[in-house]
């Protein structure tokens, strides 16, 4: 017995797929929908994301999730001082740190504002006089803080 065709018009399947790279493999996968709009050029400041560590290092430590900074340390395989360098960002004023995380994303080259830029405004008590010190910052032909 030979198989009969029962189906006279070919059969039609309309859809949005794309292919994506699964894992390290580079292995292509066929995925269902549009492909993913393309990220935003540029990269975001380290020290922008040293901020957000802080900000969640803190949160940690609030809900207790971890025991202490050193903890923390062992956690992240850095030192003491590494954490407590990061955890100083804390210190500074909101509307710093606020500022600092939305840093412009950096097109090419080094970032315009470092870790070492910023613990000297952390160190300073005063948030009038780090507000003072941030605007200087900013100020700097050199540099594209705010």
């Amino acid at each position: 017995m030979s198989p009969t065709n029962t189906h006279s018009a070919p059969l039609t399947v309309a859809g949005t797929v794309h292919f994506d790279r699964a894992g390290r493999g580079a292995r292509k996968v066929l995925r269902l929908g549009p492909a993913p709009a393309e990220p935003e050029p540029g990269r975001v400041p380290r020290v922008a994301r040293l901020m957000a560590l802080a900000i969640r290092f803190d949160r940690l430590l609030r809900d207790r999730d971890v025991a202490d900074q050193a903890a923390l340390a062992r956690l992240g395989h850095v030192t003491r001082a590494r954490v407590s360098q990061i955890m100083s960002l804390l210190h500074l004023a909101p509307d710093i740190q606020e500022a600092v995380l939305f840093l412009a994303k950096v097109e090419t080259g080094r970032a315009p504002l470092l870790l070492r830029d910023l613990l000297p405004i952390a160190a300073t008590p005063d948030w009038k006089a780090q507000r003072a010190l941030w605007r200087k910052l900013a100020s700097r032909p050199d540099r594209d803080a705010e």
